[in-house]
């Protein structure tokens, strides 16, 4: 609760909109109230109004504060559909399609925060993955500097040895499947900035593999080999403040005593706070069992490298895990021009 009770401090100073496309989800519901509660913005529910005024009566669970929209009745459908035409016109997609789609609550809220009506966007609680990333893909899209769209895991654990005060970043645990060296320079980098953002602490990056610097007599050795090279050059480039080390074990990342034993001279070995994984496998396993086995408060996943902020969260999320990645997108969206300076949005014509 340390590292998420800072976030909340934060951002009740600059309290933003978030939009929430599950509106009947219960533990959504219970997030959004306590999102207005504690003073963290506006809460903005999708779906149909009468529905959802039910499951909080069911859940007794007040909606004063919070804003509620029916995308089937909003008076900014036809934009939005036009928008949306506009956007996928490569496709062929007739006005009949485009307006079906924009009737989806997880279409409209990634519009609404493409066209700057929300700050953030949170689903996932009742669908899987690629049902949330599709319209966020199609409609947010990556930011023009990123190339590289991907996902971070933000972990709280008890043992505040680990990372800041306890809180580790995990990265990619949900987007690419198989980074390329290039890829994972980028997941590294990226991550490094959030982790920037939301602690105002010095990132160090742990590249992790089955090895600690190693012979590349693997390919997948000499992947993260690579792709910490140009994480370093990537960084320096962007006057990111971030150390970088790889290929390291997950044991020399995070135990000093036996980073002292494997690695001669690191900034990054047995004190790193963020922790990028070499492949999806790797990632989802690994933060599921810090999660699970560790009793670790799980924010994410955090999406990275798109146009503006948004998250696609677990279907095993608790109503304290969604207030929680709704207070980072929220703070995100304070400073998110400083992670993606020439994220802009671009209407039809220009």
């Amino acid at each position: 609760m340390r590292f998420i009770s800072g976030i909340i401090e934060k951002l009740q100073r600059h309290p933003k909109r978030v939009v929430f496309p599950e509106g009947t989800e219960p533990r959504v519901l219970q997030a959004a109230r306590q999102f207005y509660s504690l003073r963290l913005g506006a809460p903005i529910l999708l779906g149909d109004r009468t529905k959802i005024k039910e499951a909080a009566e069911r859940l007794n669970v007040s909606l004063g504060g919070v804003r509620i929209i029916n995308p089937a009745e909003s008076e900014e459908l036809p934009g939005f559909v036009e928008r949306y035409k506009f956007l996928r016109r490569l496709k062929g997609v007739t006005n009949e399609d485009a307006r079906e789609i924009m009737t989806r609550p997880n279409y409209f809220g990634a519009m609404m925060v493409a066209m700057h009506q929300a700050d953030g966007v949170i689903s996932g609680t009742n669908e899987a993955a690629g049902s949330v990333l599709r319209p966020f893909f199609q409609i947010i899209k990556v930011a023009p500097h990123a190339i590289t769209a991907s996902s971070c895991m933000i972990m709280e654990v008890e043992d505040t040895r680990f990372g800041y005060d306890g809180a580790l970043f995990l990265a990619d645990c949900g987007v690419i499947p198989d980074p390329t060296s290039e890829q994972l320079a980028d997941i590294a980098v990226a991550t490094a900035q959030l982790a920037r953002q939301l602690t105002g602490l010095q990132p160090r990056v742990a590249l992790l593999s089955f090895s600690t610097k190693g012979s590349p007599s693997h390919p997948s050795i000499g992947k993260v080999q690579a792709a910490t090279a140009l994480a370093q050059q990537k960084a320096a480039a962007q006057r990111i403040e971030a150390d970088f080390d790889g290929e390291l074990q997950l044991d020399a990342a995070l135990i000093p005593e036996i980073a002292q034993r494997k690695v001669t001279q690191s900034a990054v070995a047995g004190r790193a706070n963020v922790l990028v994984f070499p492949d999806l496998n790797a990632g989802n396993i690994g933060s599921k069992l810090v999660q699970h086995l560790a009793r670790a408060n799980a924010y994410g996943q955090i999406l990275l490298g798109l146009d503006r902020p948004s998250a696609d969260v677990s279907r095993g999320a608790t109503a304290h895990d969604i207030l929680g990645v709704a207070a980072i997108v929220g703070l995100q969206s304070i400073a998110y021009n400083q992670l993606y300076p020439e994220a802009t949005i671009k209407l039809p014509g220009e």
